[in-house]
């Protein structure tokens, strides 16, 4: 779905697919941070969408495997000094969702 609207939009708007492709990325990566933080997001257009507990307890889940994950490659010596700054930032922003997502569980 969404390459097939970056290639839709670039044609529309006259803008580079990468430069689209830049866009939808950060305002996807944005509702799911507002999904976190606030259990639901509203899409204009779209709808509202509400994260469920059932949903709740799986993304927990899959956000602490990550962490896990990432933390595992910061322990490689062979990462480069690049890679290292961008999982520690990637680790950031899941220890926030975490900290979001258990905040929302005492609200169920």
């Amino acid at each position: 779905m969404k390459s097939f609207l970056i290639r839709k939009l670039a044609v529309e708007l006259q803008i580079t697919e990468k430069t689209l492709e830049v866009i939808i990325n950060h305002q996807f990566s944005s509702a799911i941070d507002d999904l976190y933080r606030n259990m639901s997001v509203e899409l204009s257009g779209f709808g509202k969408f509400t994260l469920a507990e059932s949903r709740w307890n799986r993304e927990m889940k899959r956000l602490e495997e990550y962490l896990a994950t990432l933390n595992a490659v910061l322990v490689d010596e062979g990462i480069t000094e690049r890679k290292r700054k961008a999982t520690y930032s990637t680790i950031a922003t899941v220890e926030d969702n975490i900290k979001a997502l258990k905040a929302k569980k005492h609200e169920f």
